[in-house]
């Protein structure tokens, strides 16, 4: 069973708030904090709302390993897809998401997989690679017509599948 998310913890996006202030749920069971497209310049200001989304509360300590790893997607989208994306934060009771979504063509081979630790003086490469460090889920589609990355951090506290399948096995 699925707990709910303290509503103090959250802030809807401006513009998605219901009339009494709490979020708005989308069809798949979700809350949405944020949604929005992105440019070059809105990089900051996008890694600012974010933060402003999510109480220090809900991700405890891994909340700046969350938003250093959206940082380093829209980075990504903005250098090499175009110059722009789109990116939605939405929340279920378990777990936060990011959807980082851009029309670029698409990820070159090497970088599809968890990457490897990039070489020292290695240029680019690690972005994804510190997603998939920073966060407990990272999902990727790409193609010739754009790449949407998935970004996911379990919730402290939160029963998930996973946890649950880890303590069990830790204590058998």
């Amino acid at each position: 069973m699925e707990e709910t998310v303290d509503q103090h913890m959250l802030r809807p996006a401006p513009g998605k708030e219901s009339p009494d202030a709490t979020p708005v749920h989308s069809p798949a069971g979700r809350s949405t904090l944020l949604d929005r497209r992105f440019g070059r310049d809105e990089i900051t200001v996008v890694r600012h709302e974010i933060t402003a989304r999510l109480d220090v509360g809900l991700l405890a300590d891994r909340l700046h390993g969350f938003v250093l790893a959206i940082n380093e997607v829209i980075t990504n989208a903005v250098l090499h897809a175009g110059g722009q994306g789109r990116i939605v934060l939405s929340l279920t009771g378990t777990t936060v998401c990011c959807t980082v979504t851009d029309s670029g063509p698409g990820i070159p081979e090497q970088f599809r997989r968890p990457p490897n630790v990039p070489e020292a003086f290695e240029v680019g490469g690690r972005g994804i690679w510190l997603a998939h460090q920073l966060c407990d889920d990272v999902t990727m589609a790409t193609g010739p017509i754009g790449t949407t990355i998935e970004l996911c951090m379990n919730l402290p506290g939160r029963n998930t599948l996973s946890g649950l399948v880890n303590e069990s096995a830790a204590a058998g």
